[in-house]
C-alpha cells in the first residue's frame, strides 16, 4: 500500500503543494488532475522520490520511502511528462542501459526489449539514434523503460502525449491489466475522458490544494455532473469558456 499524508512543498515562500493525502491500494488507479500550476508535477515529484517534501511523507507498506529511496525506486516505474532521453543512443541501447541499471539479466533484458520494441512498432528503428525519433516514438521508449523491470508501482505523467490513437487505446487497456494484476498506479493527465475510463478514484488539485478526492463515480454524483469533465469544470475552472471562445472568434473575424 502506498500512502501520502500531509504532502507539502514550498519553493522559497511560494507554496507548490499543501497537505495532499491519499491511500493507494494494490489494484487501484488514482487519477491526478488539475489545471496548469495546480501542483500536479510537484506531487508526482514527491511520489517518485525526485523531490523532497517540505512537510508530510510518502510511505510504502508502512515505511517512509526516503528511508531507502534506492529500494523504493527499484519497485517504481515512471513515465515523466517530459522525455529526458539520451538521444544519441538508439532505442535498443537506451532500454539495454535501463535494464542493466534495474539489475535484469542479459537474457531477460534482451527478450523483454525485443518484445516491447516489436509491440510498439519500433523494431525497424531500434538501432537508429533517438534524436531521429518522433515524439510518439520517444514516448513508446519511455513506456517500455518504465515497465521493463515489472514494477509494482507505476506513475504515469501524461503517458499518452504524442501517441497515435491505436497506441493510446493499447495504453488504456494496459493500465487496466496492470491494475488487475495488483499494481498500484498513479495517472496524472489533462485527458479527462481517459482518466474517467481507467481510474477508480480521482484527486483534483487547484492552486496547490486538494479541491476534491473521491471515487470517480461518487464525485460525479456529489456534483450532479454528467461526466468527470463537468465535475472538473465545476470545481476548478472559473473562466467562462464559451465567452472566451466567442471573443476569440470576434477578434479574428473583424
Amino acid at each position: 500500500m502506498l500512502e501520502a499524508r500531509g504532502l507539502t512543498k514550498y519553493y522559497s515562500a511560494i507554496i507548490g503543494v499543501r497537505d495532499v493525502c491519499f491511500t493507494l491500494k494494490p489494484g487501484t488507479v488514482i487519477g491526478l488532475l488539475g489545471p496548469n500550476g495546480s501542483g500536479k508535477s510537484t506531487t508526482v515529484g514527491m511520489i517518485t522520490g525526485l523531490l523532497e517534501p517540505s512537510g508530510g511523507w510518502v510511505k510504502l507498506d508502512g515505511h517512509d520511502i526516503r528511508d531507502d529511496l534506492v529500494a523504493y525506486k527499484a519497485r517504481l516505474g515512471y513515465v515523466p511528462e517530459e522525455a529526458q532521453l539520451y538521444t544519441w543512443m538508439s532505442g535498443d541501447e537506451y532500454l539495454t542501459l535501463c535494464a542493466r541499471l534495474r539489475g535484469l539479466s542479459a537474457a531477460t533484458a534482451a527478450r523483454r526489449i525485443d518484445t516491447l520494441l516489436s509491440i510498439f512498432g519500433l523494431q525497424m528503428d531500434r538501432d537508429a539514434p533517438m534524436s531521429a525519433y518522433s515524439k510518439g516514438m520517444r514516448q513508446k521508449v519511455l513506456l517500455s523503460a518504465a515497465l521493463l523491470h515489472d514494477p509494482s508501482i507505476v506513475v504515469l505523467d501524461e503517458p499518452c502525449s504524442g501517441l497515435d490513437v491505436a497506441t493510446t487505446l493499447v495504453v488504456r487497456s494496459l493500465i487496466r491489466r496492470l491494475a488487475e494484476s495488483g499494481r498500484m498506479i498513479v495517472y496524472s493527465s489533462h485527458e479527462l475522458k481517459m482518466v474517467e475510463r481507467v481510474c477508480n478514484e480521482v484527486l483534483i488539485l487547484s492552486d496547490g490544494r486538494v479541491a476534491a478526492h473521491a471515487p470517480t463515480a461518487a464525485l460525479r454524483e456529489q456534483l450532479n455532473a454528467a461526466s468527470l469533465e463537468d465535475a472538473f469544470r465545476t470545481l476548478v475552472i472559473t473562466t467562462d469558456v464559451e465567452s472566451v471562445a466567442a471573443e476569440i472568434m470576434t477578434t479574428i473575424t473583424h
